[in-house]
């Protein structure tokens, strides 16, 4: 009986010693799951959206001397102007995302109100009324940015476009008017700051800087063809924007 006992004594002391070896094993093999951390806002993806502030354009015209003088003003003269108002208009484009580097390209197509007329007094009391416009500004560029959790600030530069017109009537005398518009080439650089609302919702500040080079306008009146070389010196504009960006993959991180 006494030997049964101690058979029994060992093998409990033998299986409790087992048991704990395993759980000893446990707590080495298996450990507490990682926190959820919330994912970062992902920038890659195409969006489309709409923008809307102020633009203000430096315009100016010389009589470039191919044509006889008119509008009172003889070869190599003219007139430096500056007109601002509202401009508003559309985005489309794509953003990459390389960790927190963010590089995309995009187009803008925007409509303007930079406009102004004067009366040229060079002569007398004036009777030649100039007048410009620019109502239309296109620009295709890149885009470089730096990501912050939801936050983008970016630079761009590319090519800008511009639709402007020039015309001049002279009311006294042999009275006579014409105008002509031409789509103007340039180049554009900016820079911004977005920021994600949602997963799909951006909005952002924008400020922007474009130049022209000049185009021949023939200004027909009817005493003659009088040519003028015109130009959008610069173009200057400040947006707030709203784009929605569609879904991308979603970099969560651990």
């Amino acid at each position: 009986m006494r030997n049964k006992l101690i058979a029994a004594f060992a093998c409990t002391t033998a299986l409790v010693s087992t048991g704990a070896a395993s759980a000893a094993d446990l707590g080495a093999r298996y450990t507490k799951a990682p926190a959820y951390v919330e994912p970062l806002f992902n920038w890659t993806g195409f969006y489309v959206g709409g923008h809307i502030g102020g633009a203000w354009t430096n315009e100016q015209f010389i009589n470039n001397g191919i044509g006889a003088p008119f509008g009172d003003l003889v070869p190599g003269e003219g007139y430096r102007q500056r007109g601002s108002g509202i401009m508003g208009g559309a985005q489309i484009g794509y953003n990459w995302q390389a960790n927190n580097y963010v590089f995309g390209m995009e187009g803008t197509i925007s409509g303007l109100d930079n406009k102004s007329s004067f009366t040229n007094t060079a002569f007398g009391a004036g009777d030649d009324v100039f007048s410009w416009r620019a109502n239309v500004l296109a620009t295709v560029v890149g885009r470089a940015g730096f990501a912050v959790q939801n936050n983008l600030f970016y630079i761009k530069g590319g090519y800008a476009g511009v639709n402007n017109r020039l015309s001049v009537s002279d009311t006294v005398g042999v009275s006579g008017s014409g105008g002509q518009t031409h789509w103007a080439n340039g180049w554009t650089v900016g820079a911004g700051w977005e920021y994600g609302v949602t997963r799909n919702w951006i909005v952002g500040l924008e400020y922007n800087y474009a130049a022209f080079g000049s185009q021949t306008y023939q200004l027909g009146g009817t005493s003659g063809n009088y040519t003028f070389d015109a130009k959008p010196r610069d173009i200057q504009w400040a947006v707030v924007r709203a784009s929605y960006k569609f879904d991308a993959p979603t970099i969560a991180r651990y």
